[in-house]
């Protein structure tokens, strides 16, 4: 595979000047903190401006107009919600929050935010545990396999949410699991990173394995 790197992700995004050269500092941010902290897999930031950020960004292309919230779900490394935030930093009043239940990778998001400048929340507490509160998005990658995730994106969901979910080759799977015991709006979406993954667009989620199980009875 040719190399990727800033220009090329520049090219295939169309983003600024200015949003590339925070997005090189997050990266470089991240190459110095992995040496250390092991965030993500060394092997892949040898390809991390295609495998870790382009992945993250091209949820962009299923963000409305009208969205002015985001909850990122197991952040890690701030994919894909640190990469959102810097792409929808200039909508008055957007909120952005990150959970992370991991204190050494809290306090990276933290630092990644200051380095580029942009405003997020960071929420060191594990999302099974959250109160109900709306967002417009809902995001995650490598979290969870789909049936437990919808679990921690249910308390997130207001009327007009979109959960934007990045998944890999076993997303067929995932999704037939899922069904069984979740009714939900589902629009599968290939990825322009990987030709194995795929994005998941899911509205209207609902837990029904209960109600299936009273039938039975």
């Amino acid at each position: 595979m040719p190399e990727f790197g800033p220009e090329a992700f520049a090219r295939a995004t169309g983003v600024s000047h200015e949003t590339l050269a925070r997005l090189k500092a997050y990266v470089g941010l991240l190459n110095d903190w992995n040496a250390r902290h092991n965030l993500v897999s060394k092997n892949s930031l040898e390809d991390v401006w295609r495998r870790h950020v382009w992945d993250s960004a091209q949820l962009i292309r299923f963000v409305p107009d009208s969205a002015s919230s985001l909850v990122d779900l197991g952040s890690g490394a701030g994919f894909p919600g640190l990469v959102l935030a810097v792409l929808l930093r200039e909508r008055p009043g957007f909120k952005t929050v990150l959970y992370e239940s991991i204190a050494k990778k809290c306090a990276f998001l933290i630092a990644a935010a200051e380095r580029m400048q942009i405003a997020v929340e960071v929420r060191n507490a594990r999302m099974e545990k959250a109160r109900p509160e709306p967002f417009d998005l809902v995001t995650a990658r490598a979290c969870a396999p789909l049936t437990r995730l919808l679990g921690y994106a249910r308390p997130f969901q207001g009327p007009r949410t979109i959960n934007l979910f990045l998944k890999g080759q076993n997303v067929a799977a995932e999704l037939t699991e899922a069904r069984t015991s979740w009714k939900l709006n589902a629009v599968r979406h290939e990825s322009l990173t990987d030709p194995s993954g795929a994005i998941l667009e899911i509205r209207d989620i609902e837990h029904v394995a209960a109600r299936y199980q009273t039938r039975r009875r």
